[in-house]
């Protein structure tokens, strides 16, 4: 019979290899069907060719997959086995077991691996949680026919690790006449064991002792036992070893082991020989007390990780039969299961960093609000609640950080599928949070000190403006009250004379004098010098013949190649390599000019004063490009350095000049004094003649301080929005994980098919992925959704803020009610403002303005300012309604969305050495760079010495060869792919033969072949004639497939 099924598979799997259409193959169409319905039935199926030693695997998965579709959905399996050396009874033994029929028979030996299912009774499978059982039996390690071959350790191996990683549970069989046999058997099984442990999978071991005397006196095989841990743990050590895994010593520490319950001792089936020998009823006895056992760990199995359904047993199936193909158990996201499980925690994990980002910069920008509405009549001083403010940042960022760290722990706990898989990262993720948490401290110290700063440049010119105003205030009043002493009432053309002649002598006597203007390039060069003072003397002597520092950064930066780069033998020998690294440090340096020109701008529109704080972030930002250049090893020296940093920070000093003279001439005093002119003669007036001054000041007081403090949270705020909205929305997806974002920009890429396009996300690709999310936000908010939208849901979190706050401010100090008079008046204005001093800041200057001589009652002052704060809210929709120029909105965001996103998505920017492909692992402060697949390595510009084609071959199939590699990294000596650790020992280039180049990348290295080579100064790469005939669909379907995306 099993010849039978075996040759039905092998027609089957010839008569797919014919078109779809022949008439032949559609003859074989029908048989998964019913060699499923045999399996249904009780029918054993093979796994692995006895004769071939291999899976069918098109047979087998086109046979569970109907099984899959006759029985959906109740198809989760447990999976048995039984392992152990030849004609020690594990055929019997599962026969006897579950009343199963595999074929046993007097020296019959299994060959390959046969499964069979058992249908499990509705009474059994909530407590199983599984619809079947499925049992493989093999055949015998250390087979006699196979002990000859010089592979037949290799072929145990194979077998074993297959099946102890399609297991849920494996019985290791084990004979006890023979103690080298058990000892051979035992490294072959711990080894598999410690594979599985290694790509996450734990199955769970009962050691079966068959042929043992006395089995009854349990506590008789103590010594036994004790034996048993002995080699195990010597075996795990060897296997330990050969594997490089320094943590593992002893089998506990690669999977639980209980020796009183992971042991059971089988009297042999026959008193005496058979088949005269009468059968032993011990047997059945002690092998029913073993199923028992068996139940009960089963039942266990549900709780460390559910039952898989056919279709994940396929797809684990195939992968690891991939794996123990090619010896690659290590490390392989080919294993779709393996990359389904890591994304699923990428995504999860971007959620918590987002929600950490999003928490910190909201208490980082009320942090902002509180240092700008800080008065110096507080108790405290500025000092003070920089001291404050820096301790609630470190309980905060502690508080979060647990929360993540928490997180990431519940994920790991948790039963769905495949959280085993990823266990090895987790640690990765450990230091990912630790990385986050030390980040967000940094940015949050520098936006403390920084609008520390901005708050002390202001400090000097609001005391100024005090004494002004308090000097014009007194005049006011003087000259009201001269006027009302005079008897005669006055007309308002009477009283603006007299207002403007007390102005006049007023502003005469302040002798109000402009600030002092800063040489703002002088400050600007001694930071740069400061920064540069550990570079060495050719340095400074560069610095020192700068003539005229604000001549620098006029005109373009160019790179020369005599001398921006380091000298190399290399560099004179293979002339297109030096080309290509010219032309790489060109666009990084003009990438680098754009953010800091970029930057600039963004200082000059928060219309504050020049501080020198500005100049050192931005020399932090060419530092860490320059890192990052570095690390790239373009070999440029200090003098390239040097001339960068003059050009930048000779048009930053230039910017910065404008900057400080705007934000002098804005806040001269006597400019200052004028803004408030109109409505100091108002008062005046109003005053004179005795009017009602409620709507007026109401009005005043939402106009002048409520609105411009309203559309500053609204700004504030709107960048969290957008990330939020776009998290949440349809785009969601292509943000949820950077591989979900690789394959969108992949197939956009693909759609687009601009050559120069790939070029750059090759050769540039976080500038690349920057423009690129720009863009996409762009795009979204222009067709599919509003900005305004967004603004006024920012609007309305805040007016209700507001609404709530006039109705707290209305209850004086123990709850009392406010007097009904002017006093009443001021403590409610006092009060709205000191409740609110969190969420907007409130212009002080202005609010003194309103609140001078205020002679409202409080009551109709209330009751106006609700009907203003409506009339506001009206206005403010109607104008965030009518929409904006949202390029110009995101570039002046102090929250930039762009930059939230690239982050979410770019990682740690880092790309194959070989064939650039960004690394695709998750957080931050992974131990090791990985991507699922990598390309053909002329799109990393790699070319042939001499020929200097275009190389069309893959890192994983060379790093699997005896092929060599040279490139500036190694001054240009040859050295075997194989060890290229020892140059790039962080990143891993899984060694698999068995991978190619997806068809995607196939097709666009043959379509832009010429194009390619063009750009990175080489000769087109010889294209494989098989590749010539892949369609744009077929590049497509192949992305797809690369990225497990249905």
């Amino acid at each position: 019979m099993e010849h039978f099924m075996r040759e039905i598979g092998q027609l089957y799997e010839a008569a797919c290899s014919l078109p779809d259409n022949a008439e032949s193959r559609q003859q074989f169409q029908h048989l998964p069907s019913v060699v499923a319905d045999l399996l249904l039935d009780g029918f054993p199926l093979e796994l692995v060719d006895g004769d071939a030693s291999n899976i069918p695997v098109r047979w087998v998965t086109d046979v569970l997959t109907e099984l899959h579709r006759k029985v959906q959905p109740k198809s989760r399996l447990l999976v048995v086995t039984v392992l152990g050396v030849q004609s020690t009874g594990k055929s019997t033994l599962l026969n006897t077991m579950f009343g199963v029929q595999f074929a046993v028979s007097s020296g019959r030996c299994t060959r390959g691996a046969f499964m069979l299912l058992i249908r499990v009774k509705e009474d059994l499978k909530q407590e199983l949680n599984c619809d079947f059982i499925l049992l493989i039996d093999t055949e015998g390690l250390k087979s006699p026919e196979l002990a000859q071959l010089e592979d037949s350790y290799e072929h145990d191996n194979e077998l074993a690790t297959l099946v102890v990683g399609l297991s849920d549970i494996t019985i290791v069989n084990i004979a006890m006449e023979n103690s080298t046999e058990m000892k051979d058997i035992l490294q072959i099984v711990v080894h598999a064991f410690l594979r599985m442990k290694i790509v996450g999978k734990k199955p769970k071991c009962q050691f079966v002792h068959q042929n043992v005397g006395g089995v009854s006196a349990h506590n008789k095989n103590m010594t036994e036992r004790k034996h048993l841990l002995k080699h195990l743990n010597e075996m795990t050590e060897i296997a330990a070893k050969m594997e490089k895994q320094q943590s593992v010593s002893k089998f506990t520490d690669v999977m639980e082991y209980d020796a009183e319950n992971s042991n059971w001792y089988i009297p042999g089936l026959w008193h005496g020989i058979p088949p005269m020998a009468p059968v032993n009823t011990g047997y059945s006895e002690a092998v029913y007390e073993f199923k028992k056992s068996l139940f009960e760990v089963l039942k266990h199995c549900k709780d460390d990780q559910p039952p898989a359904h056919i279709t994940e047993f396929l797809e684990w199936m195939e992968s690891l039969w991939k794996s123990v193909k090619y010896e690659n158990f290590i490390f392989s996201f080919r294993n779709t299961l393996v990359a389904d499980a890591y994304n699923d925690l990428c995504i999860a994990f971007s959620k918590w960093e987002w929600s950490f980002r999003k928490h910190m910069f909201s208490w980082a920008a009320e942090a902002e609000v509180r240092i700008s509405n800080f008065k110096s009549n507080q108790p405290t001083n500025l000092a003070d609640l920089l001291r404050c403010l820096r301790s609630e940042a470190t309980q905060e960022l502690a508080s979060e950080e647990k929360k993540i760290s928490d997180q990431l722990a519940e994920y790991y706990k948790k039963k769905e599928r495949h959280v085993r898989l990823v266990e090895k990262y987790r640690e990765d993720f450990r230091n990912s949070i630790k990385s986050l948490t030390k980040e967000t401290d940094n940015a949050i110290r520098n936006t403390l000190d920084k609008a520390m700063a901005i708050k002390k440049g202001m400090t000097k010119l609001k005391d100024i403006h005090e004494t002004d105003t308090a000097a014009i205030e007194r005049k006011v009043l003087d000259v009201l009250k001269d006027c009302r002493e005079r008897g005669v009432d006055l007309s308002d053309t009477q009283l603006d004379e007299e207002f403007e002649n007390m102005w006049r002598e007023t502003i005469y006597e302040l002798n109000i004098k402009a600030m002092d203007k800063k040489d703002v390039a002088s400050n600007v060069f001694k930071q740069l010098r400061t920064n540069l003072e550990r570079q060495g003397s050719a340095v400074q002597e560069q610095l020192n013949n700068v003539k005229d520092f604000t001549k620098c950064g006029v005109t373009a930066f160019e790179v020369h190649d005599k001398n921006h780069f380091q000298k190399c033998s290399f560099f004179k020998r293979v002339l297109n390599v030096f080309k290509n690294t010219i032309k790489q440090t060109e666009e990084m340096a003009n990438n680098l000019i754009g953010q800091c020109k970029d930057y600039v701008s963004k200082q000059k529109e928060r219309k504050t004063d020049y501080h020198d704080i500005y100049t050192r972030e931005l020399l932090v930002m060419i530092d860490e490009t320059l890192e990052e250049t570095n690390n790239k090893k373009l070999k440029t020296n200090p003098a390239f350095e040097v001339e960068l940093k003059l050009h930048i920070c000779g048009f930053a000093a230039k910017g910065f000049q404008q900057m400080h003279e705007q934000f002098l001439m804005e806040n001269n005093p006597e400019h200052q004094l004028e803004k408030f002119k109109t409505q100091y003669k108002s008062t005046f007036v109003d005053l004179y003649h005795k009017k009602d001054q409620r709507q007026k000041k109401a009005k005043e007081f939402v106009n002048l301080c409520l609105t411009p403090a309203v559309r500053e949270y609204v700004h504030r705020t709107l960048g969290i929005e957008i990330v939020d909205a776009i998290l949440t929305g349809g785009e969601s997806v292509k943000y949820s994980s950077r591989s979900f974002f690789q394959f969108t920009i992949l197939k956009q890429l693909l759609t687009e098919g601009n050559v120069s396009s790939y070029v750059r996300y090759t050769n540039s690709y976080k500038y690349f992925v920057k423009e690129c999310i720009l863009d996409r936000i762009i795009c979204h908010f222009t067709k599919d959704a509003s900005i305004g939208d967004l603004e006024i849901k920012c609007l309305d979190v805040i007016t209700t803020k507001i609404e709530q706050a006039v109705k707290t401010a209305q209850t004086g100090k123990d709850n009392a009610a406010l007097p009904n008079d002017s006093k009443g008046t001021s403590i409610f204005i006092e009060n709205i403002c000191s409740i609110l001093s969190k969420d907007i800041v409130i212009p002080q200057d202005t609010l003194g303005g309103i609140t001078f001589q205020i002679t409202a009652k409080y009551e109709e002052f209330v009751t106006d300012l609700q009907t203003f704060l409506k009339e506001m809210n009206k206005l403010l929709r109607a104008e965030f309604s009518k929409g904006c120029k949202i390029e110009e909105k995101l570039k002046n965001l102090p929250f930039k969305p762009q930059d939230e996103l690239f982050k979410r998505v770019f990682g740690c920017g880092e790309q194959c050495p070989f064939c650039k492909v960004p690394c695709e692992a998750g957080g931050k402060e992974h131990r090791e760079h990985h991507a699922s697949v990598h390309r053909p390595q002329g799109l990393g510009m790699c070319s042939y010495e001499g020929s200097e084609k275009l190389v069309e071959t893959i890192c994983t199939t060379d790093v699997y060869s005896e092929n060599k590699f040279k490139n500036i990294d190694i001054e240009g000596k040859a050295h075997p792919y194989k060890d290229y650790r020892r140059f790039y020992p962080d990143w891993n280039i899984a060694p698999d033969a068995s991978i190619e180049a997806s068809d995607y990348w196939k097709y666009i290295l043959t379509t832009f072949n010429e194009q390619f080579a063009k750009e990175f100064n080489a000769q087109p790469a010889d294209i494989p004639k098989q590749w010539k005939s892949i369609t744009k669909k077929q590049a497509l379907k192949s992305l797809q497939e690369l990225f497990n995306v249905k």
